[in-house]
């Protein structure tokens, strides 16, 4: 599997490793790479099956294989020690990294992540699945960012979200693939093994996720012992596109806290 990997900016660097959501892009987190590589190599990868990664994932597709699948990947390119950040499913491919590999993982920011899937969030699923059934590819992807972004943001920024439905069209991952990787997202369940968690963790969610309640980040909290979490007050699902500047905040210094930096970020 191919990985983007950063210069470290200085060596030792500590490595953060980026694990977007269902879309499964590295380019998701464009708004925090400029950041993160000043004070960290930076690993980005689109996950397989997705953009440069392409691959026909078979049925029954787990958490677990996604997790083990980038730890190779990581193992691979010499990176045995390792900070994840994850976003949605990425955030459980992090949990899962963490119960699996936690002799490599050093510490875990979760973003709008959860423990076992919500009923709000299941049924948002539903219908999107039911969109894809009905209108294919065009529908799923214009239907998206109604889940992911505020309503305000939105209406302020049509052409970018046209250009935005025009490049996820181009690159699609497929009807089945997807489904396969929403089917494993909708099985992961760390309600019974989170308490085995032993890295450091720090969750950052939004207040007005459509997608996944805020709700969901408080009992993650209470599952993971000495977790920490920082709340946004607005961003949606996507709180990293919507408001960088407050969560690339949020994200620095909780990376520092996490990895025992003298400093945090300002």
């Amino acid at each position: 599997m191919k990985l983007s990997v950063s210069q470290p900016p200085y060596e030792g660097a500590p490595v953060v490793v980026l694990i977007a959501g269902l879309g499964g892009s590295g380019s998701y987190w464009l708004p925090q790479l400029a950041t993160l590589e000043k004070e960290y190599q930076v690993v980005c990868y689109d996950q397989r099956g997705t953009g440069n990664n392409p691959a026909t994932l078979p049925e029954g597709y787990s958490l677990a294989e996604m997790a083990d699948e980038l730890a190779q990947a990581l193992n691979d390119a010499g990176i045995t020690r390792y900070c994840v950040v994850g976003h949605a499913l990425g955030a459980l491919v992090g949990l899962q990294l963490a119960l699996d590999k936690p002799e490599s993982l050093t510490a875990l920011v979760c973003v709008n992540g959860w423990l076992t899937l919500n009923a709000h969030t299941r049924r948002c699923f539903q219908i999107r699945e039911r969109l894809l059934h009905a209108g294919g590819a065009q529908a799923w992807v214009e239907a998206q960012p109604l889940f992911l972004y505020p309503a305000d943001w939105m209406a302020a920024r049509a052409p970018r979200l046209e250009a935005e439905d025009a490049l996820a069209l181009a690159h699609f991952q497929g009807k089945a693939n997807l489904l396969r990787r929403l089917d494993a997202l909708k099985k992961a369940d760390f309600s019974r093994h989170a308490a085995r968690i032993r890295c450091p963790v720090h969750i950052i969610c939004s207040v007005d996720d459509m997608l996944v309640p805020s709700v969901c980040s408080t009992e993650l909290q209470v599952a993971i012992p000495h977790s920490h979490k920082a709340v946004m007050r607005q961003g949606g699902h996507a709180c990293n596109v919507t408001e960088p500047d407050i969560f690339n905040t949020l994200l620095l210094n909780g990376l520092a806290s996490l990895l025992h930096s003298p400093e945090p970020a300002l």
